[in-house]
């Protein structure tokens, strides 16, 4: 044999992100592994991926029935109590579906920045800056039809939401300060502001006993989806999932935003915008909580008052970190938490339980949620088979 020609021994091919081929010994095509021995890794990333926040869930419900029979009550009666206000009859499941609606939207403002490795708590004031400017979008086309005026509440919000969380992502990309900080007391300014106009500038003289802008009239309001009691809001939440969960997972945008959250200073090497992307990826978020605000005037208050600053978009971080910021994720997350918001008035009239005692299990599921963190990605050992001659 000469010294140029290689021994014929087994060579590994290894590509990127995909299982090691192993070529024959007779120089033929090479072999590929078991499909056990591919399907494997996936599986065991999936499993890890959905132990985590439901040990972390059930942990919670566990605190929680401590927490009820310490006041007295019946744990298990507590829950069922809690699953017929929610999804036991048709009325309640309906009721759940209208309180998961602005969630969707509104933990999207938290879930996408969140694929960049951003921790952003600012849905509630890009939802409540939203729906005060779809008010004023409505005023201002008072003289456009039914369509053309929800048409510009809907897109005022949207982009007048993105706009103010953007700013914090300005700042964080340019600036360095802190996306936390400044979106929480971007929270309190938006909440200023919408109590500043509707008492001042925009205020309808109508309204005595509780300031509010001018109401935009019954024809122009959202109707409800065919067959049910729930509003478009569902449906635009919905869609609103699907889009970002393919812009984030199928385009090159997802690719990039997702590197950024792995490893910026990797990304910064590899000639990523950095900071473009992580203004685009807190504009789309503020714009699905701004869409959620001008879905909550067009659909239910038929005008912007203090009734905006509901806790939909805190409530929208903890939906976003129990998804693990998917956005289809979000979806059976949202109907979960809203179920659990719209269980509350029952247990006040069956135990005389204060109605924000739902808000206790909201909190431990976010004390939950961020305790587990330390054990995300950690696939229990006996899901990974040793593979033959390797010792455990």
């Amino acid at each position: 044999m000469s010294l140029g020609s290689p021994a014929p021994m087994e060579t590994p091919l290894t590509p990127p992100l995909g299982p090691t081929l192993t070529r024959a010994p007779d120089g033929g095509a090479p072999k590929a592994p078991p499909v056990a021995e591919i399907n494997e890794p996936l599986l065991g990333k999936m499993i890890g991926a959905l132990a985590t926040p439901t040990m972390a869930c059930l942990a919670a419900l566990l605190l929680f029935g401590l927490f009820v029979a310490i006041t007295g009550r019946d744990p298990i009666a507590v829950y069922y109590q809690m699953y017929r206000g929610s999804f036991g009859t048709w009325f309640s499941f309906q009721n759940t579906l209208l309180r998961a609606a602005p969630l969707m939207l509104t933990a999207l403002a938290t879930a996408l920045p969140l694929r960049l490795g951003l921790v952003v708590l600012g849905g509630e004031g890009s939802m409540v800056i939203g729906g005060l400017a779809a008010a004023a979008g409505a005023m201002a086309a008072h003289a456009h039809g039914p369509n053309g005026i929800k048409f510009v509440m809907l897109l005022s919000g949207a982009i007048v939401g993105g706009l103010w969380m953007s700013m914090a992502g300005a700042l964080r990309a340019y600036r360095g300060v802190n996306e936390t900080i400044s979106t929480l007391l971007l929270n309190y300014i938006a909440i200023a502001l919408l109590n500043h106009i509707v008492e001042g500038p925009l205020r309808d003289p109508a309204s005595l006993n509780k300031p509010s802008t001018p109401p935009i009239g019954d024809d122009n309001m959202l109707g409800n989806l065919p067959g049910l009691d729930v509003h478009w809001g569902l449906a635009w939440g919905l869609a609103a999932c699907v889009i970002t969960w393919i812009l984030m997972n199928r385009t090159t945008f997802g690719f990039a935003a997702r590197m950024v959250g792995g490893n910026v200073r990797a990304a910064l090497l590899n000639g990523l915008p950095v900071g473009r992307l992580i203004v685009t990826a807190t504009l789309i978020g503020g714009a699905c909580a701004g869409l959620a605000g001008a879905i909550e005037v067009a659909a239910i208050h038929g005008t912007a008052n203090a009734s905006l600053v509901t806790g939909y978009g805190y409530t929208g971080v903890l939906v976003a970190f129990i998804a693990r910021g998917n956005p289809l994720a979000v979806i059976p997350v949202s109907l979960l938490l809203g179920g659990i918001g719209a269980s509350g008035g029952l247990l006040q009239r069956v135990f005389e339980l204060p109605d924000a005692t739902v808000n206790v299990l909201q909190g431990l599921l976010f004390i939950c949620i961020l305790f587990s963190e330390t054990f995300a990605g950690r696939v229990p050992s006996f899901l990974k088979r040793a593979k033959p001659g390797e010792t455990r």
